[in-house]
């Protein structure tokens, strides 16, 4: 491998560990600000999205996140604010890794990038029509993100250390 192609995937190295690592840190954060939303906000039973037909799924979660930006609770706004700013980062997270070219790395980052959008959907049903199913699939799939960029985590220090 020529050296400025290793010096390319070096910094695309160093650079994915650290947004990895900032995803892992928001992905905590953002858990333990929804246990708090979950245990103490109280989000009314009917606010502009709530309990949307069917047929109509993604337009009454798309007004219950903007109820809950413009009139939810400060904990509930800045939860929703972070899972927005989390999908932006899990994306960053999956473009690094899929310029990594590592198989391994890759599927991880997407498998993990998945389930923080699962989460979020699943926060939005949540909003909609406030069954606790919700909440605990949030909190399984935030588990199965963190296990994700663990194991990511892991296998670039590997891959370092075996370079």
């Amino acid at each position: 491998m020529p050296a400025r192609e290793s010096g390319t995937r070096e910094r695309i190295t160093v650079r994915l560990r650290r947004i990895v690592l900032g995803a892992m840190l928001l992905i905590l954060v953002q858990a333990g600000i929804g246990m708090y939303v979950n245990l103490y906000v109280t989000v009314p039973l009917n606010h502009p999205g709530a309990n949307p037909p069917f047929s109509n799924y993604l337009g009454g979660s798309m007004h219950s996140l903007a109820w809950a930006l413009g009139h939810g609770e400060r904990q509930l706004v800045v939860h929703a604010v972070l899972g927005l700013a989390l999908v932006v980062v899990v994306i960053g997270v999956a473009v690094y890794a899929i310029r990594l070219r590592s198989w391994a790395i890759g599927i991880l980052s997407v498998v993990g990038g998945l389930m923080v959008v699962l989460a979020g959907f699943k926060g939005l049903s949540f909003l909609d029509f406030q069954n606790n199913s919700s909440s605990i699939f949030m909190a399984l799939l935030a588990f199965g993100s963190l296990a994700c960029y663990a194991a990511i985590l892991y296998l670039l220090i590997r891959r370092q250390q075996s370079s």
